[in-house]
């Protein structure tokens, strides 16, 4: 468990599905991250095990970077999809910044709060655009999200999906943590994955989900101090800018050409994206945030003797 993977405080117990009263469960997130595929796989396990359930979603701004969320409601009868403010049983963020400015919707004295750590920095936050200058984004940690939750749990979910060897899992990460909180036997949980994810990525996405849940039921057992989400490096003098751009997960967009700050972007003959002025390359990270395919990754190595000091490669 690294520095990211905290519990908050306490471990989820069980929501009332055969309640009277709906569950109320809101997933959010930013566009491209998977939220809508959590909150149909619920609605559908849900439906399955015969209650009625409502969904209300916006997911307009498909592109990285715009807000998504879903809200979904199951029980012995259900009204409206939407979950008034401070009635969510579970909140569900996919992004850690989404997740805090959706807190006033969870239940204070009994709601739970699973979050990512992942932090997608949107481009007004960007706006000093000199190397190592601070950014515009919410700074408030676990410990703080403590004080205002019942129980919270903050997990580095992308960092799973990575040690799985695809990022894009990481949603399901967050379903099995999910999982822990609601009433459903795992064979039907996982049932509903399967149901949802493509079917080439069935088994990986179930690994995540096994992983996700076996990381709620280990964190019952140790609740170490909570700490702040891991932040990444800041780029500047110490730091070697390395670009590394997945070709065959490249849809030639153009959304990072158009949008870096430094114009050291181009799309290639075969329209690829690639780094074609490095030295101008401030490692701010807008590039790999925007990409709606998570085709670009921004390392920030130390600095060596032989690379100098700030400067770029492909």
């Amino acid at each position: 468990m690294n520095d990211a993977d905290l519990p908050l405080r306490g471990a989820p117990s069980a929501a009332p599905a055969a309640a009277r009263e709906p569950v109320n469960v809101l997933i959010v997130g930013v566009g491209g991250q998977g939220v809508i595929l959590v909150s149909k796989a619920l609605a559908w396990l849900a439906q399955a095990h015969g209650f009625e359930v409502k969904q209300s979603e916006v997911h307009g701004m498909a592109k990285r970077g715009g807000s998504v969320f879903s809200h979904v409601r199951f029980g012995a009868q259900v009204w409206s999809p939407t979950i008034p403010r401070g009635e969510a049983d579970v909140l569900v963020a996919l992004e850690w910044a989404e997740g805090l400015r959706w807190l006033p919707y969870l239940k204070p004295d009994t709601g739970i709060f699973l979050a990512d750590t992942k932090r997608i920095v949107p481009p007004f936050a960007c706006l000093a655009r000199r190397p190592g200058a601070p950014m515009r984004y919410s700074r408030e940690t676990p410990a703080q999200v403590q004080e205002h939750v019942a129980e919270g749990y903050a997990i580095d979910a992308t960092g799973m999906a990575e040690e799985l060897g695809n990022e894009r899992v990481s949603n399901v990460v967050l379903l099995g943590a999910l999982s822990r909180a609601l009433d459903f036997p795992e064979a039907q949980w996982e049932r509903a994955v399967a149901e949802f994810v493509p079917k080439k990525t069935v088994a990986v996405n179930l690994e995540a989900f096994r992983q996700g849940r076996e990381w709620i039921e280990r964190s019952r057992l140790a609740l170490p101090q909570a700490q702040a989400p891991a932040q990444p490096a800041a780029s500047g003098s110490n730091c070697e800018v390395r670009l590394e751009i997945t070709p065959g997960w490249c849809k030639s967009c153009d959304i990072c050409v158009k949008l870096c700050p430094e114009r050291c972007l181009r799309l290639n003959a075969e329209r690829i994206a690639e780094l074609a002025e490095p030295d101008k390359c401030t490692g701010c990270r807008l590039c790999e945030w925007l990409c709606p395919d998570f085709a670009i990754r921004v390392h920030l190595d130390p600095a060596t003797a032989a690379a100098g000091e700030g400067q770029a490669r492909p």
